[in-house]
């Protein structure tokens, strides 16, 4: 049975604490997370956050891995000039 996933959007604007808690509790209940930015400052804001929440779940004895990865989408048969950044944790 696959496992329910959950789709984290940060922005630029984003507390990394409150998206590396989101992250941590989610997994607690037994979701895959990814977190999806688009643009530099975003993608840097997800990157603090997972570093965080490794943090926060190594108490449990977890140790987080991170797959950064791309995945374009096309709106009107147009891609996206600038695709989204999808870090999926497990």
């Amino acid at each position: 049975m696959a496992q329910e996933l959950m789709s984290l959007k940060v922005a630029t604007g984003s507390n990394p604490a409150k998206v590396a808690t989101s992250i941590a509790k989610n997994m607690q209940e037994g979701r895959d997370v990814e977190t999806i930015s688009i643009g530099a400052g975003a993608a840097n804001q997800a990157l603090k956050a997972v570093t965080i929440a490794r943090g926060l779940t190594a108490s449990m004895g977890w140790d987080l891995i991170i797959r950064p990865g791309f995945r374009v989408q096309s709106h009107q048969s147009e891609p996206s000039a600038i695709p989204p950044i999808r870090t999926h944790l497990v």
